[in-house]
């Protein structure tokens, strides 16, 4: 007989702690937004929250192609401009960001400088459906999701491996009906995936010889939207950042969800989460509001 028991989660009420300030607030018309935003102007969406080794915030604002560092509350600095739709981050060994551009592909981003060149433009003169998100192994190899405009009508979204030392790039997955946010369990044996138009997690075991399998659904979710950026904890939690249901889920290693760390704010977007440097807090971005929102991790 079975002995399962399911406990409400536990709500964890998170804050805000920083804005995009008015006078970087662009009022007008993006090809993003007439794309994806039904034609609004939308002055600001934030996306890609990422630390560096100081300690420094990084995020994107995808519509007006711009990354900016975060040093506070009103402190905020234009980093680089893209020239495309700049979405994920991540850091690289070198200090170096690297950013998931939809339009310019695979990105690199002096953070010093503000210089942005092209790692990954193609794949074998095929262009990206649209990258989206993008996290590094411990051996420098990056996986990245390349999402473009599919969904459960076209499930034909893909997660790509790139080793820059060789330059090999491996196609993992081709059939995903939206795949977003992208990261790797404690032990970097396992692939988390947030396939958005599905509202699921999706999980798959990495094989010795690099490949995945027996990817499945890890977590089923509800709502308009779905899964969007994901994080792992040490200790073996997922965090997921639902676009549309207001907050982050936490996880734990059987896909149960614990806690939920809740936005403040009504009718949330919350789009990405990065867990803070001390490891005892995570951010997230809360981008219809063009906030940053901080939470203490349970």
């Amino acid at each position: 007989m079975w002995n399962l028991s399911f406990s409400p989660p536990v709500v964890i009420e998170a804050e805000v702690i920083a804005s995009v300030p008015q006078e970087l607030r662009l009022q007008r018309r993006s090809a993003w937004a007439d794309a994806n935003k039904a034609g609004h102007i939308v002055d600001c969406f934030l996306e890609g929250p990422v630390f560096d080794k100081t300690g420094a915030l990084y995020v994107t604002d995808i519509p007006h192609g711009r990354i900016f560092r975060v040093d506070g509350a009103d402190s905020w600095h234009l980093v680089a401009e893209t020239g495309g739709w700049p979405n994920g981050l991540a850091l690289h060994d070198d200090g170096s960001l690297w950013v998931a551009d939809y339009r310019k592909g695979i990105l690199r981003c002096d953070p010093a400088t503000g210089a942005v060149t092209t790692v990954l433009g193609h794949r074998n003169s095929e262009s990206f459906k649209g990258v989206n998100d993008l996290v590094f192994d411990r051996e420098g190899r990056l996986y990245f999701t390349d999402q473009g405009q599919t969904g459960l009508h076209d499930p034909q979204g893909r997660v790509y491996r790139y080793d820059e030392r060789s330059g090999r790039l491996d196609l993992l997955l081709s059939n995903a009906p939206s795949p977003n946010g992208i990261a790797l369990d404690a032990a970097q044996k396992v692939l988390f995936v947030a396939v958005t138009r599905a509202n699921q997690v999706w999980r798959a075991p990495i094989l010795d010889d690099g490949s995945i399998s027996k990817m499945g659904a890890f977590q089923t979710f509800f709502g308009t939207s779905g899964p969007d950026g994901l994080a792992t904890l040490p200790s073996g939690e997922l965090l997921v950042a639902h676009a549309s249901l207001g907050g982050v889920f936490v996880l734990n290693s059987r896909g149960e969800i614990t806690h939920y760390l809740k936005s403040p704010i009504d009718g949330s977007t919350v789009t990405n989460i990065a867990v803070c440097p001390e490891g005892k807090r995570v951010v997230f971005t809360e981008s219809a509001s063009g906030s940053i929102l901080q939470a203490e991790l349970p």
